[in-house]
């Protein structure tokens, strides 16, 4: 070999270690952007403005054999009008604008927990109305001229005084995590999303998992090996590879359509999800049993056991940290899938969160989407918190993955 062609060899060697550098650094730096971006903006939603209010619980407004009928908007008018009592008529209809319209059953919750409160007071600090929270966080430019703001002078100078008495502060939005969906930015939360994909997820696990591990063995360890078994094994491949729209068609003409199942409910959604993550496992499962030792089963025959036994007490034992792993990468992948999701209608607009698999409900991926398409400023931080808290579960499923494989896993 020449010097010049050694010499080109190393050039080429370097450029090659070059552009792997540059694509792994280009790599790191987008998710660098992508998280920073997230985080810059969806920060501000784990916290809530809050104001303290005394509400007098007038008993000419509650009914006593209907609290749930009663005037609770009137007694949050009267409460907001209290704290400014000599102001004018204007000025007391801002003040109520600056009190979440949830204020007024968490009043109605506190009065249904101690009746005894009709006829006194009750002091309580509750979450202000976007606008306001948005303007104690600093989002609303106060240097914007008057027209093009969402809050005018007056009430900005308004709220500056309820914060000069100490009645606003901000506190941790756990509303987040513990409420439901709501038209109202602050009061909108995630809990109806979460159970909706926990449900679905444990929908997709359990018929998923046991069919895929079922189809696995039955195509790896006891099927022939002749044309039709290498059709089904080429279209399972296929069907890893399928947009998972398609899947979500398949759901609405099959299981709403022919099946008439319920819309918008988690176990749908948990069935079409399990058709999409069937070949993921049953491909990751057969990838774990092939890398069991041929060893292991002719031990096992030459002892006496069966083909079954082999099976079931040698290499299913050895090969289930690998099946595990890709179970779990496969439920990770589908918690994250919008698409089918849409399709069969889990993008409605619940307010409480599904006591059942067979109620409606969102999960996670919707309701980031219907969150995203909502004109209001609040629901924007609130978009990209809860993008932050579905990474945060997929990176959590992903640790579990990688701490099972390096924990459990044999090498031969």
């Amino acid at each position: 070999m020449t010097i010049s062609n050694l010499r080109r060899r190393h050039r080429n060697e370097a450029l090659l270690k070059g552009f792997g550098l540059a694509a792994v650094s280009t790599a790191i730096l987008m998710l660098a952007l992508l998280f920073g971006s997230l985080i810059a903006t969806g920060w501000q939603a784990f916290t809530q403005t809050h104001i303290r209010i005394e509400v007098p619980i007038a008993a000419e407004r509650i009914k006593p054999d209907n609290v749930f009928g009663s005037n609770w908007r009137g007694v949050m008018q009267d409460a907001a009008a209290a704290m400014l009592p000599d102001a004018d008529a204007a000025t007391r209809k801002s003040l109520g604008q600056i009190v979440s319209n949830g204020a007024q059953f968490m009043v109605r919750d506190a009065v249904l927990a101690d009746p005894a409160l009709i006829g006194g007071s009750l002091t309580i600090t509750v979450p202000t109305s976007d606008p306001y929270d948005q303007l104690n966080k600093g989002l609303i430019d106060r240097a914007t001229p008057a027209q093009n703001r969402r809050l005018n002078d007056a009430e900005i100078a308004l709220f500056d005084a309820l914060v000069a008495e100490g009645r606003v502060g901000k506190r941790p939005n756990w509303a987040l995590l513990a409420n439901a969906d709501s038209r109202f930015p602050e009061l909108a939360g995630l809990r109806g999303a979460l159970v909706g994909s926990f449900y679905a997820l444990l929908t997709c696990f359990a018929i998923s998992f046991p069919l895929g591990i079922g189809a696995a063995i039955y195509l790896e360890e006891f099927a022939p090996k002749n044309r039709w078994s290498d059709f089904i094994e080429v279209n399972i491949n296929n069907l890893a590879a399928v947009p998972s729209v398609v899947f979500g068609l398949l759901a609405l003409a099959v299981f709403l359509g022919w099946f008439g199942m319920p819309r918008s409910a988690p176990f749908v959604g948990g069935l079409t999800l399990a058709l999409m993550t069937l070949p993921t496992i049953i491909i990751a499962t057969r990838a774990a049993l092939k890398a069991v030792p041929p060893s292991i089963r002719e031990a096992a025959l030459g002892l006496g056991a069966s083909r079954q036994q082999v099976v079931f007490h040698h290499v299913l034992p050895l090969a289930m940290p690998g099946i595990m792993t890709g179970t779990i990468i496969g439920l990770a992948q589908a918690l994250g899938e919008t698409a089918p999701l849409l399709l069969i209608g889990m993008n409605a607009f619940i307010t409480s969160a599904p006591g059942t698999p067979f109620d409606a409900a969102t999960a996670l991926p919707t309701q980031i989407f219907i969150w995203a398409d909502s004109p209001e400023r609040g629901f924007v931080s609130r978009t990209s918190a809860a993008i932050l808290v579905l990474l945060a579960f997929l990176v959590a499923m992903n640790a579990i993955a990688i701490f099972l494989r390096n924990r459990f896993e044999r090498r031969w």
